[in-house]
């Protein structure tokens, strides 16, 4: 045998002097107990990471890396994926997305009804002059130029988008309530379809604000059918979650049967006690669809009120022109008295809590319910609500009190619901300490597996890392995301299960949720031992209908 074949055979044994058959990693995560995020039973194993990706999962007793962390003890997960995120903006301010990364959130899923691309020049106009604490310049106009952006400077989520149907009507049509013209629609359609290949996830509409609620059913099915055509996804912020809400279920269904796509609910609720009664009906008419080869899912946050503006509760045609018109009208005595005749509470004031203000000497109301402030102020409420709106100039930050708790955990426990915080994610501390905020945009996935998972225990841990991790990526067809599998993305976390929780509440909402160890994104370490690194390896993650695939 020749002296090279000998050594080679040597090599492969294992056995020459000086040899080890042991792997070098980038990162070796050792001894954890891992949930891949496919809702199978966890095991104890290991992980090694090379660059941006997980190169070996199982038993790596002889593997070496450069990073090691011993989770013995600990849960390690895929990173968690936030399906309605609104850090659109806080990311501009603060790439750390520290309330969600301290969390486990790895990717944040942008757009309800509304997305930062594309816009034209009258809507940058709108969009600076509309900020408040956090100011900004647009340097982007299309929607995948925005994501770049973010990239660009720095951030340690990665982010996704859809394409909101409000901006494209806008884009095309301003505020306008009416039928589209044929040439107004086929612009709408033309930019749906660059948003697509610039990487969108899907179209998404917000159905209960303007001007994406001034889009009809059969307008919405030809924008969602170009969306079909890139296997791209439907997602809504559906028209009526109150006593309209089998409606507007029934809504997204047809939509999603006549465009022949994948259409997903957000926030799914029953809003005021006097319709928490028809969740159980509406749970049937998305299972009966399911059924029926629909592929339809849902998402939601852990906590029994909502946070929108309290312009909500004005009548329709008061809103229907947008803010500036909503502004006009309260300057007519004849329209705000007739305004404040017909606003409708589907919560009853001492229910609704002030939590933003754009001018800064309102905000010492920031706290207060509608209902003290009224009394305060020796008005009705009605009064207060357009007082408020008119003084301030904007549409109002409010948490609702709304939902019922018996019906969180009914949510919970559907096999097709993901996780969402409806929020953005912040620091606790400078420009975001100036408003107050809902707790969901510090807790509502910690929320989960704290106080559902482990105290309540409404559904396996397992079940839990599957509903915030591979549900919602294969939903959104996305490429090596959501799972602990050789080959895919390092998006990696490292938890107490248990003393993982959240720590905010109403009153004192900038807490950061305890208990997640580490974060990795894209291979690299944002979270180490709980605290943020300053590491920004986010990168956009893009749908099906890209065209640099």
């Amino acid at each position: 045998m020749k002296f090279k074949t000998i050594v080679h055979a040597l090599l492969s044994l294992g056995l020459l002097i000086g040899c080890s058959t042991s792997e070098s990693y980038d990162v070796l995560i050792k001894n954890g107990q891992i949930i891949d995020g496919s809702g199978n039973t966890s095991f104890v194993g290991d992980i090694g990471i090379n660059a941006d990706t997980i190169a070996a999962i199982g038993s790596l007793d002889h593997a070496k890396g450069i990073l090691e962390i011993d989770a013995k003890g600990l849960s390690v997960a895929p990173g968690f994926i936030n399906m309605l995120s609104w850090a659109n903006v806080s990311l501009i301010e603060d790439g750390r997305s520290q309330g969600d990364i301290r969390q486990g959130v790895t990717l944040e899923v942008l757009g309800e009804g509304h997305s930062m691309g594309p816009l034209n020049e009258e809507m940058k106009r709108e969009v600076i002059e509309n900020q408040q604490n956090i100011t900004y310049d647009i340097t982007w106009t299309t929607l995948g130029e925005y994501l770049e952006f973010l990239e660009e400077k720095g951030i340690a989520t990665n982010i996704a988008s859809f394409v909101g149907n409000g901006t494209l009507r806008e884009y095309t049509m301003g505020y306008e309530n009416r039928l589209p013209t044929s040439e107004e629609l086929e612009k709408m359609k033309a930019l749906t379809r660059q948003a697509m290949e610039e990487g969108a996830i899907g179209i998404s509409t917000s159905l209960i604000y303007v001007p994406s609620g001034h889009a009809q059913t059969d307008e919405i099915i030809e924008l969602a059918k170009i969306v079909s055509d890139y296997d791209g996804m439907y997602i809504s912020h559906i028209r009526d979650e109150e006593g309209g809400l089998l409606k507007a279920v029934d809504e997204l269904i047809t939509i999603s049967h006549e465009a022949g796509i994948r259409s997903e609910i957000y926030h799914f609720k029953a809003s005021g006690n006097q319709n928490w009664h028809l969740l159980d009906k509406a749970i049937a008419l998305v299972d009966s669809a399911r059924n029926k080869g629909l592929s339809i899912t849902t998402d939601m946050y852990m906590y029994n009120a909502s946070s929108t503006g309290l312009n909500v509760l004005l009548p329709a045609w008061a809103k229907e022109g947008g803010h500036d018109a909503t502004m006009k009208l309260i300057e007519q005595p004849d329209q705000r008295k007739k305004m404040m005749q017909e606003i409708d509470f589907h919560v009853p004031p001492e229910k609704i809590l002030l939590v933003g203000f754009r001018d800064k000497k309102m905000r010492k109301l920031i706290g207060k319910t509608l209902a003290e402030v009224a009394a305060e102020r020796k008005i009705t409420p009605e009064k207060a609500i357009v007082d408020l709106i008119y003084k301030d100039n904007s549409r109002i930050q409010v948490v609702y009190f709304s939902m019922s708790e018996d019906n969180i955990k009914k949510k919970i426990a559907l096999p097709y619901m993901s996780i969402c915080s409806d929020a953005g994610s912040y620091t606790n501390e400078g420009v975001f300490l100036e408003q107050s905020t809902h707790p969901r945009a510090y807790g509502s996935f910690a929320r989960l597996l704290g106080k559902y998972v482990r105290e309540e225990k409404v559904i396996p841990l397992e079940e839990a890392i599957y509903k915030l991790t591979s549900l919602p990526a294969t939903n959104m067809k996305l490429k090596k995301r959501g799972a602990l599998k050789k080959g895919y993305y390092a998006d990696i976390t490292v938890f107490d299960s248990g003393a993982i929780q959240d720590n905010a509440t109403f009153k004192k909402p900038h807490q950061y949720a305890t208990g997640m160890q580490h974060v990795f994104v894209n291979g690299k370490q944002v979270l180490k031992n709980g605290e943020h690194t300053g590491t920004y390896p986010g990168k956009v993650v893009r749908g099906p209908g890209w065209n640099g695939k």
